[in-house]
């Protein structure tokens, strides 16, 4: 019987292990392989061994890049976490169906394509959009805000794009929360701004964690956003390996650095091990 139960495992996994090695797997090992290899002035690609692309990347252009990339990755996550942590909290003290169908109301931006959402900030940031003939039809502002073509319209972009991403597992973590222990923290005079750094903070920072990677790792990536509200103006790490990929046609140099980005991910996540957090936790959503 034992066997049998672990024929049928196995059959029932098969699809997901395929599915892994065939489209996660190997285009990973491809592009790793890449990675080590040159490319000639035809944008074909020469298999022999160097670093030459590793190297290139502490050029001082893309270091430069990868830190604008960053900040505008920590600054779209810091105001995910900032929004996502109200939301949580006046959701948590709601009944379990207005829960739900707020948890739905968020995940519907998703039944509609990205770029259409972005294409959609446009018509509200543009020059002559929505918001700056609002302020000026009431005499708020004298002439248009530079709402788009900048850093201002991409942040704006990523954090409407990856917000769900923080508040799901925000949530999660927050639900979770013992209601017993807060109760008990304000029977012994604990001030709201003390149980949240004290209780709400520890008890939520797997949650945090995991909706952090999940938005600052995409805020770094999503091309199409800064080409979209930052007008090409604006170069982040998505646009500079598309640019190597489908531009320059260098594709050894666009997999080193996307190989770079994967490395980052690992370290962010070691880091978080090494502060206590646990993997497990990363799937709590």
């Amino acid at each position: 019987m034992k066997s049998n139960n672990k024929v049928f495992k196995y059959i029932f996994l098969s699809p997901v292990v395929i599915y892994s090695i065939i489209l996660i797997l190997l285009p990973l090992i491809y592009i790793l392989f890449l990675s080590f290899c040159k490319s000639d002035s035809y944008g074909g690609v020469i298999y022999n061994f160097t670093l030459s692309n590793y190297l290139t990347i502490i050029n001082t252009t893309y270091i430069k890049i990868l830190l604008k990339s960053s900040l505008i990755g920590i600054l779209t996550t810091f105001i995910c976490i900032c929004i996502s942590y109200p939301f949580a909290l006046i959701l948590r003290e709601k009944k379990e169906e207005v829960r739900n169908l707020m948890t739905k109301l968020v995940m519907i931006p998703f039944l509609t394509n990205s770029l259409i959402r972005t294409y959609g900030w446009i018509v509200l940031l543009r020059k002559n959009g929505v918001i700056n003939n609002t302020l000026l039809g009431t005499n708020i502002i004298t002439k248009p805000l530079e709402l788009m073509y900048n850093n201002f319209g991409i942040i704006i972009g990523m954090t409407y794009t990856l917000l769900p991403f923080m508040i799901l597992p925000v949530c999660s973590a927050v639900f979770k929360i013992d209601n017993n222990i807060i109760e008990a923290a304000r029977d012994l005079g604990a001030k709201p701004l003390q149980i949240f750094k004290n209780i709400i903070i520890p008890e939520t920072i797997s949650g945090v964690f995991n909706g952090s990677l999940m938005v600052f790792m995409p805020a770094i990536g999503y091309f199409f956003i800064s080409d979209i509200l930052g007008g090409g103006k604006v170069m982040i790490i998505g646009n500079l390996i598309k640019n190597q990929f489908l531009t320059a046609r260098n594709w050894p140099l666009g997999s080193a650095i996307s190989i770079f980005l994967i490395i980052v991910t690992f370290l962010l996540v070691r880091v978080y091990q090494k502060t206590g957090g646990k993997l497990d936790d990363l799937g709590g959503m």
